[in-house]
């Protein structure tokens, strides 16, 4: 689609008018490169990015509409008021955002990104890429931030009684880890736009090492300036960053796992984050499983599809275990006040502990 529309529009519906909207995107440099395209393929990737645009919209109707209605019976407490703000902000802005994309794979005039390399080829910008799903993933995770705010407002507590002060002692490390372990998968997962930019995923087809060496050569013969650039746009470093950015995951998530084990930790953990742990650990593994065999198989639309909702699980995933230990005081010997007013709640089988 070469064109974008605040209320969006509804697709062709007669021959003559796909042929309108197929001579149009004939007109930018992208169709250039692929001058073999025929009518019904032009109509595949019409749909595909006509789909994303109106399901994009029929969310912002899903978020605004209830929005509107809970606001004006005075339902949205005051401490939820400019977090509703801010996530109302960031989704109108996000069809901007993606439009902004979009515009960079059509021609170098609007702002267009051109793939330096044996052939320059006018695509999308990685960088726009990279943006427009950091933006989704930070409005996904802020959307379920709230909703366990929500659904968990109250809990049943712990008696801070029964908690051994050597037991208490290990939650700040487990907080912070699990915190830790969201940051490394949601910077993983934008690492995953730059893969798929560059179609990084489309070279060094094996698995544990690239092409028989752990580090190519070429990731580090980049010859990019500034220097890094390479980093975003060198095909075996992107790679390479992605996997290590992996392996990362793995062990935070590892980490954070062995941290809620250790001694008799896992007994006094709030039901929600024993969920958390373990959902993290399966999901790590499946997502690890699904990366090697997107990469193995050469990068098939399906496998990849599943690759990248694997992110958003694992995410997922990892928000509720935060979430649920964070009113677990960072610093070490903090004293820890139970069904305290005011005090951050957990859901479940949660705590209370104050800050």
């Amino acid at each position: 689609m070469t064109d974008w529309k605040v209320q969006g529009s509804l697709p062709p519906t007669t021959h003559d008018a796909w042929m309108v909207e197929f001579e149009r995107y004939k007109l930018f440099p992208e169709w250039q490169q692929r001058k073999s395209m025929t009518l019904d393929e032009f109509k595949y990737i019409f749909y595909w990015e006509w789909g994303h645009r109106m399901f994009g919209r029929v969310v912002g109707v899903a978020f605004t509409g209830p929005l509107i209605y809970f606001a004006a019976r005075g339902r949205i407490t005051p401490q939820l008021r400019g977090r509703m703000a801010l996530l109302f902000a960031m989704g109108g802005s996000q069809g901007l955002v993606g439009w902004w994309m979009v515009r960079s794979g059509l021609n170098e005039k609007d702002g267009g990104w051109v793939k330096e390399g044996q052939s320059r080829e006018i695509r999308v910008s990685p960088y726009r890429l990279a943006s427009h799903l950091c933006m989704a993933f930070s409005i996904y995770s802020l959307l379920l931030y709230t909703a366990f705010d929500v659904l968990y407002p109250k809990a049943t507590q712990l008696s801070l009684a029964s908690v051994p002060p050597k037991i208490a002692a290990k939650l700040p490390a487990l907080r912070a880890s699990a915190a830790g372990t969201a940051g490394v998968v949601f910077v993983t997962a934008m690492s995953g736009a730059f893969v798929a930019g560059n179609d990084a995923g489309c070279a060094f087809n094996t698995w544990p090492d690239m092409d028989g060496q752990f580090l190519p050569d070429a990731a580090v013969e980049g010859q990019l300036t500034p220097a890094w650039r390479n980093f975003f746009e060198n095909t075996a470093l992107v790679q390479f960053d992605h996997r290590m950015l992996a392996y990362s995951s793995i062990g935070a998530v590892a980490t954070t796992y062995a941290l809620a084990r250790r001694g008799n930790v896992w007994a006094v953990l709030p039901m929600p984050t024993k969920v958390a742990m373990n959902g993290l650990v399966g999901m790590v593994t499946a997502q690890a499983a699904l990366g090697i065999s997107t990469l193995l198989m050469y990068v098939p639309i399906e496998l990849a599809a599943c690759h990248q909702a694997g992110s958003l699980v694992l995410l997922s995933f990892a928000t509720l275990g935060a979430h649920s230990l964070r009113a677990v005081p960072l610093a070490a010997g903090a004293p820890i006040a139970a069904a305290a007013a005011g005090g951050a709640m957990a859901g479940g089988a949660g705590m209370v502990l104050s800050k």
